[in-house]
């Protein structure tokens, strides 16, 4: 599985390269914390692969990058097609360390 930091992340929304950004949380942990992107909880993921794109990066994220791994090894065996697809290493909480420390941590 390929990984993508979050300094790697924020280059690209800074260089303003196309990707697709997805975040698998839970609804009420979008609530304490959010760096954008589209919501699919895990659990409904299964119900939404249809909006996963296959022509650019897709970054997928979670709080510490557990929840992510899962979903991104869901999408490669359900998508093949898919073949540019990150975790977001060390998740939000990365995110809250390194690029934007006004996130809350939970």
């Amino acid at each position: 599985m390929k990984e993508i930091s979050v300094e790697t992340l924020q280059e690209w929304r800074n260089t303003g390269k196309e990707h697709q950004l997805i975040d698998v949380r839970e609804t009420y942990e979008i609530e304490i914390a959010e760096i954008q992107g589209q919501h699919i909880p895990l659990g409904e993921l299964p119900g939404h692969l249809e909006a996963i794109r296959n022509d650019i990066d897709v970054v997928i994220h979670c709080r510490s990058g557990a929840r992510s791994a899962r979903a991104v090894q869901y999408i490669m065996s359900s998508r093949p097609e898919i073949t540019k697809i990150y975790n977001l290493a060390g998740g939000i909480l990365a995110w809250a360390d390194k690029i934007d420390t006004s996130i809350e941590k939970y």
